[in-house]
């Protein structure tokens, strides 16, 4: 059976702008705005979810979604770090930065190691690839790039190459070990 996987990112928040890691800050009132008037562009789904963050349900209500709450569509649990910038953290601790960049078992920060969250992702895509038709959800930007990574067998280190920019929709169609990408419409 094949399913139809869209992931939309969520709307622009402090922590996008200031390219720092998320600390729970809420939708910045423009990101509303756009992500209000781009709920007519949403593809329709049988399934609706949503990762639990405040961007994330924020994002859903703007588009009009009524959405289920899914854990494992967060964002990279990111420990200590969590709304510092990558580019401050380097300049204090580089030899955390340059382990966690390098290796995706690493996890210096005390929260999430990448192949944790590849893994905890593509749990959920295999689980949703169970059944048939069509899926929409608002995720983190990390969980999306888990996703591409875990959906098309990709090395976890080009887990960092990929970018997905707020309000865009990456969609997967398939099943679990064949899958097809589209990514980064806007909305």
């Amino acid at each position: 059976m094949t399913v139809r996987v869209m992931f939309v990112s969520p709307a622009m928040n402090a922590a996008l702008r200031q390219a720092r890691f998320d600390d729970g800050a809420a939708v910045e009132p423009a990101g509303l705005a756009k992500a209000g008037a781009a709920a007519s562009a949403l593809p329709g789904a049988d399934r609706y979810g949503c990762a639990p963050s405040l961007r994330c349900r924020q994002t859903a209500t703007a588009l009009g979604l009524d959405t289920e709450p899914v854990a494992d569509l967060g964002d990279l649990d990111v420990g200590r770090w969590r709304g510092r910038s990558l580019e401050e953290l380097a300049a204090c601790d580089a030899d955390a930065v340059a382990a966690w960049l390098s290796d995706p078992g690493a996890a210096p920060h005390g929260g999430e190691s990448l192949s944790a969250l590849v893994e905890r992702v593509g749990g959920w895509l295999d689980r949703a690839s169970d059944g048939s038709g069509r899926i929409l959800a608002v995720a983190e930007p990390a969980a999306v790039r888990a996703a591409m990574v875990h959906a098309l067998g990709l090395p976890l280190t080009v887990f960092w190459r990929l970018d997905v920019a707020p309000l865009t929709l990456t969609v997967l169609t398939g099943r679990t070990g064949r899958w097809n990408l589209q990514c980064g419409q806007p909305l």
